[in-house]
């Protein structure tokens, strides 16, 4: 492509400097195309430079033809790299990837960005969304930042991973400030977007640290890879303009009465479930994550009508959080379901943390407990009053006579507690209902105790 504009840009008598005024094109640009450093002009660019060269039809075709080519064959990416590949089955979770697959897969959503509780399932969500994603062809970019789970087999390396890196890192709340050397030095947000182009491509940035990105680097990525999407999961949202926040919650838990919603057939196989098979399954996607754990430490475990009805306590109590369910699940090497339960009704905190412990596993009660920190004053002045009251579902309208605040007042505080995740919604019959998780009215009433105790 640069030789092709350099020979026409000589067969007209054109100097860089008239071409640059010609096209509107800096200097540097034309410079850096007709030696070859600048391999992926942007379609625009390209109409631009063959106007002021005056190309005909089969000229203007053969420059397109050769941009085209470059894109596709810059820095290895002519086939789109992979995601990470996952280690086990997402369970319960089809609708929310058909939501995520066809904002992003269309475009009609560039940032998104997961967040829910420590061990909600943000990443596993997100590794099935970028797997459908690059199953049509879309390169899928993937950082995952230190401190974030790690459950799945590592993203495809490349000439790109360098730089993705260097760009994720200057994207970070924790990021320094000025310039980050990349792959080959220069600010990596350039770096990247000479990488991509105008192709569509989605990047994850799995984990990313509390606080707010860096927000022009951000939005000057976007403009100049109008192509990407990007995909971020943390533990609160970034709240800045254009981000789509998407709130994941636990997973569905059985009825008051288990006999109805899992018979010993449905769950029989529930480690062979894939996302293809949950509809037909009567069991709730939870009871079906924690049969799945429990085989897993005890593989030759097959449930009865009464170990149902234990599986099925012990999904309510913990609210369906599948990291609760995991680490819950890994105590039956030393415990049976009866005494599991009997512990979880005492007191549904106690055995959150994996029996197998380990170096990097999550202490979910501490993460939990940070995560109620942060909630705004009368957020948290709120929640204490909600879990001083009975336990059961609540709307917006109880909320107001209970605060004696306004409307919107409320509305926004109930949203933080959404977005905290210490709220769970439902909405049925066109109606909206809310109830407190009670792991976290635990983690509320054992509050209370100590500060009564000072």
């Amino acid at each position: 492509m640069g030789a092709l504009i350099r020979a026409h840009r000589l067969r007209i008598g054109l100097t860089q400097r008239e071409l640059a005024d010609l096209s509107t094109i800096s200097v540097r640009a034309i410079r850096d195309l007709e030696q070859g450093k600048a391999r992926r002009p942007r379609t625009e660019t390209v109409r631009l430079m063959a106007d002021a060269l005056r190309l005909g039809p089969r000229a203007r075709t053969a420059l397109e033809a050769a941009a085209q080519q470059g894109r596709a064959g810059a820095h290895g990416l002519a086939e789109p790299p992979a995601p990470p590949t996952a280690l086990h089955a997402v369970v319960g979770r089809e609708a929310e990837i058909a939501v995520l697959t066809g904002e992003l897969g269309s475009g009609a959503e560039r940032l998104v960005h997961v967040v829910g509780l420590t061990g909600a399932g943000k990443t596993r969500l997100v590794l099935e969304v970028a797997d459908r994603l690059h199953a049509t062809g879309m390169p899928v970019l993937w950082h995952t930042f230190q401190g974030a789970s790690t459950d799945h087999l590592g993203p495809d390396e490349g000439p790109w991973s360098a730089r993705v890196a260097a760009a994720a890192s200057a994207l970070a709340p924790t990021a320094p400030g000025g310039p980050v050397a990349g792959d080959g030095g220069g600010d990596p947000m350039v770096g990247l977007a000479e990488l991509l182009g105008e192709r569509p491509a989605l990047l994850v940035l799995d984990g990313v640290p509390a606080g707010a990105p860096r927000f022009e680097r951000l939005t000057g990525l976007l403009r100049s890879c109008p192509g990407l999407r990007l995909l971020v999961t943390s533990d609160q949202p970034w709240r800045i303009p254009g981000e789509r926040i998407f709130l994941l919650s636990p997973l569905e838990v059985p009825a008051e009465d288990p006999a109805e919603d899992a018979t010993e057939d449905a769950v029989a196989n529930a480690d062979q479930d894939t996302d293809q098979d949950t509809d037909r399954l009567a069991a709730p996607a939870s009871v079906r994550v924690f049969l799945a754990h429990l085989r897993r430490v005890r593989p030759e475990f097959v449930p009865g009508p009464v170990d149902l009805r234990h599986a099925a306590r012990v999904c309510r109590g913990l609210d369906g959080h599948p990291g609760a369910l995991a680490a819950a699940a890994s105590w039956l090497v030393v415990c049976d379901l009866p005494t599991l339960c009997h512990s979880l009704d005492a007191d549904p905190t106690a055995l959150l943390d994996h029996l197998g412990g380990g170096e990097g596993a999550e202490d979910f009660r501490r993460a939990l407990r940070l995560r109620l920190d942060r909630l705004p004053e009368d957020a948290s002045a709120l929640l204490g009053a909600l879990c001083a009251g009975p336990a059961g579902c609540f709307e917006l309208a109880d909320i107001t006579a209970l605060t004696g605040r306004s409307l919107p007042e409320c509305g926004r505080m109930l949203r933080e507690l959404l977005l905290a995740g210490a709220v769970r919604a439902t909405h049925e019959g066109g109606g909206s209902r809310f109830r407190v998780l009670g792991l976290v009215r635990a983690v509320c009433r054992g509050r209370a105790v100590t500060a009564a105790r000072a």
